[in-house]
């Protein structure tokens, strides 16, 4: 690692050490760092130093030698507002016996600009508000329980296939705008109190037998 400090050190085989300013970071990563013996040093940030610097935080300069200088840490932030653990790779953070928890005071979020992916033995989500936009999503589980005070499903397409399907509900009620259909094998409607079947026309047929039974019939 080649550093150019403008003033030459004193010691130029000696290890290196300071603290500065940081002013700029260029486009292939090279810090621009004034130190308070006046000098500025270009180096490169060091892989311990996770903590993303930004210009005008306070950072340590360490190395072996003048030719081999880093930016090692950032000893204090200018903005300690806002906070970013920056890694040029793929970051992993791993518990082997332990847990791992990530807690926030405001809003937690999960970005990914491709897959997000969530695997575990069990997981749990508690928030007083979440929200969820993904373009498409698959879910593949044993079963599925949900308890909600109120659920809305808005959607162009509602497709569903199952074994059995049972629904109970106190009271319901569907609009259909267009042509609703119904293909079964056995059709069998029960009513405790009063059936009603009305519309402008109505067609009732059977192919072998029709059979009307109760105790007053009334036509007409």
């Amino acid at each position: 690692m080649t550093v150019v400090p403008l003033r030459t050190p004193v010691d130029v085989s000696g290890p290196v050490q300071h603290l500065g300013q940081l002013v700029s970071v260029d486009a292939d990563g090279l810090f621009e760092v004034h130190t308070e013996d006046g000098a500025t040093w270009h180096c490169r940030r060091a892989a311990s130093c996770l903590l993303q610097p930004q210009p005008g935080d306070t950072v340590l300069l360490s190395g072996p030698d003048y030719r081999r200088v880093y930016l090692l840490a950032v000893i204090e932030q200018a903005d300690a507002s806002v906070s970013r653990i920056d890694a040029p790779g793929d970051l992993r953070l791993a518990a082997p016996a332990g847990a791992i928890s990530i807690e926030s005071a405001a809003d937690l979020r999960l970005h990914s600009a491709a897959t997000l992916a969530m695997q575990g033995a069990q997981w749990t989500l508690d928030a007083q508000q979440a929200q969820c936009d993904v373009r498409e999503m698959r879910y593949a589980g044993q079963a599925l329980d949900a308890t909600v005070g109120r659920m809305r499903l808005v959607g162009q397409v509602f497709e569903s296939v199952a074994e059995r399907v049972m629904q109970i509900a106190r009271n319901a009620l569907r609009f259909v705008d267009g042509v609703d259909q119904v293909r079964v094998g056995h059709l069998d409607l029960r009513a405790q109190e009063t059936a009603i079947v009305h519309g402008k026309h109505v067609v009732i047929t059977g192919k072998e037998l029709m059979k009307v039974d109760a105790g007053q019939i009334h036509m007409g």
